[in-house]
């Protein structure tokens, strides 16, 4: 299934049904006087997140949704029924924007969350409710409120406990396959993952976390370099961030050049994300030569705890893992 992280939908809200005008008619009921009812409110257009949704993959087959129209009131002061409203489902960690105006409408993050986007049109009055002592037999009603109309972006910002950031080819999709049930593309040459990918780790020790690969950002990703605007707003929902280094690639003389790298687009992109805590981890300790820069950069980075892990040969995962479990311990539930 195609990754679609965003979209623009248009939605409209039912019709309020029409008051009815009509007056009592009955043998031996002698001036039965007006007895029109009203008219059943419109239906409301609904975003509601489920757990069963993934991605906005669905918008991209349909982009218009109509609530339905109320029925139109009826004679013995019978009132319409109601148009039913619209229940339109979408992932959790979706953002709802107004295209117009850019402005946030809601943000729904837990599954359960629901946002009615435009509401119904009120249902007309009928000529019952306008009979007076000095206007007995009214013979009009009011029409129904028309529905309202709204083009919404939808943006989804993937939900994890972990992302694993770091520049491409430092072996992101390769530690998530070795950890979790996710299966993303992997190879050796830039952007091989060109979708983030949710990942769930079983420990056997501790309660399951989210991992979330996070697809190679680049120098200038803050500005839109590569993919980066787009891969860099799933970060903002991760508790924490695995910041992951090809130690293979590090240069001695300036060891910490691929680290500094990632965390400027961060903090350019958003203060808060250069705030999240971080895991440090140099990966391809299986390869020759990796003692060496490992150790440079180490020496670079003297007061951070640096794990070396192999996510090909799965060395120092466990550890890996374990060091996860308690950062998310210490910073407590997410807001």
């Amino acid at each position: 299934m195609k990754f679609v992280d965003e979209t623009v939908i248009t939605v409209q809200s039912g019709d309020g049904g029409s008051g009815c005008v009509s007056f009592r008619r009955e043998k031996h009921v002698p001036r039965g006087g007006p007895d029109g009812g009203d008219g059943g409110k419109g239906g409301d257009v609904v975003l509601r997140t489920t757990s069963r949704k993934r991605t906005l993959y669905d918008f991209h087959f349909k982009r218009q949704f109509k609530a339905q129209n109320g029925r139109p009131g009826q004679g013995k002061r019978k009132t319409g029924k109601n148009g039913d409203d619209l229940i339109i489902e979408i992932p959790p960690g979706t953002l709802v924007r107004d295209t117009q105006s850019s402005q946030v409408l809601k943000d729904l993050v837990q599954p359960g969350d629901a946002f009615i986007a435009v509401a119904g049109g009120r249902g007309g009055q009928g000529n019952a409710r306008f009979k007076t002592s000095t206007h007995r037999a009214p013979r009009f009603a009011q029409p129904g409120e028309s529905g309202q109309t709204l083009t919404l972006k939808l943006e989804l910002k993937l939900i994890a406990d972990a992302g694993i950031i770091g520049l491409p080819n430092a072996g992101k999709s390769t530690l998530i396959r070795s950890i979790s049930s996710a299966k993303p593309k992997i190879g050796a040459y830039p952007f091989t993952t060109l979708t983030p990918s949710l990942g769930v780790v079983q420990t056997g020790w501790s309660d399951p976390f989210v991992v979330a690969d996070i697809p190679g950002l680049i120098a200038g990703a803050h500005k839109g370099a590569g993919l980066g605007i787009r891969f860099l707003r799933h970060i903002e929902r991760t508790r924490i961030l695995i910041h992951m280094v090809d130690a293979a690639a590090i240069d001695p003389q300036n060891p910490l050049e691929a680290y500094q790298t990632i965390n400027s687009e961060l903090s350019q992109y958003s203060p808060q994300l250069a705030e999240k805590p971080q895991i440090v981890v140099l990966n391809k300790m299986d390869l020759s030569g990796t003692d060496k820069t490992a150790a440079a950069f180490e020496a670079a980075l003297a007061e951070t705890e640096v794990l070396r892990i192999s996510a090909a040969s799965g060395n120092g995962i466990e550890k890996l893992n374990s060091r996860i479990v308690h950062l998310l311990d210490d910073i407590g539930e997410p807001l």
